[in-house]
């Protein structure tokens, strides 16, 4: 059992906070039985290391059982070593490091996506999280990170797609010029949400054919060149008295609407 919170395996594990020691390793980190049961059911390959007490092997069999089969050992540990491990202020009982298993483009675009959630220069963690949440919920083929985009193994990114991560394909550190190129090459249009583009009910009726979003920047959104990439640019009309929408939310419809689209059609 682990039972020294200062040991040197305990602060290699806490340092996955850092995106320095996750670019360096390779690994991040999970936190909660929910993490550890949706990466053991899609990835169980890319499970390291599973560290939980005894009392939450106990209230989570099926997480017991699911790290047997993949061929994962739990560490048994003290409530404090958890502690010390985790970003978060009660990680439940549980924490695991995993590897990162991010996609090229190139496979994305390979499998002829209907579609794919692109996001440029989006630097809130919880907004990206929520982001991937959406896409996965909709049925979406990928989700790409272009630009300066937050690292999607971020602990709050991880925490805020509740599982989404391990659902679908993540391309990162992509280039938007050759995430457009591709996009073209496979048959798929690549439309902007952006404040400068047309109404939505314009362009509402494309969204049925193949359909890449692009996603800018919180405060800032799509800067000018990236918007001169594009082949369509639209925009979600505010019918109320909203300043405007959250990033997240706004993208949340987009893809909505285009899977509405592309199932009635």
């Amino acid at each position: 059992m682990l039972e020294n919170p200062r040991s040197p395996r305990v602060r290699a594990v806490a340092k996955l906070t850092k995106r320095s020691a996750r670019k360096q390793t390779g690994l991040y980190l999970l936190e909660g039985p929910q993490a550890a049961r949706e990466a053991l059911a899609h990835q169980p390959r890319t499970l390291v290391e599973l560290f939980a007490t005894a009392a939450a092997l106990d209230k989570h069999a099926d997480i017991r059982d699911a790290a047997s089969t993949a061929e994962v050992e739990p560490i048994l540990t003290t409530d404090a070593v958890l502690d010390a491990m985790a970003d978060t202020v009660t990680p439940q009982g549980i924490v695991a490091v995993a590897r990162q298993a991010p996609v090229s483009i190139e496979e994305v675009f390979s499998t002829a996506p209907r579609l794919v959630a692109v996001c440029e220069q989006v630097r809130d963690p919880g907004n990206l999280g929520t982001i991937i949440r959406a896409a996965d919920a909709v049925g979406a083929d990928a989700v790409i990170l272009t630009g300066d985009t937050v690292d999607p193994y971020h602990p709050k990114v991880v925490r805020s797609t509740t599982g989404s991560l391990f659902h679908l394909p993540i391309a990162v550190g992509a280039r938007l010029e050759d995430v457009v190129d591709l996009a073209r090459g496979a048959g798929v249009r690549v439309v902007a949400a952006d404040v400068g583009g047309q109404d939505f009910l314009a362009g509402r009726g494309l969204l049925a054919d193949p359909t890449a979003w692009v996603f800018g920047n919180e405060a800032r959104g799509l800067d000018e060149d990236a918007v001169s990439l594009v082949d369509l640019s639209l925009r979600l009309p505010i019918y109320g008295r909203a300043e405007s929408l959250n990033l997240a939310t706004a993208a949340s419809v987009c893809l909505y609407e285009t899977a509405f689209a592309q199932r009635s059609s």
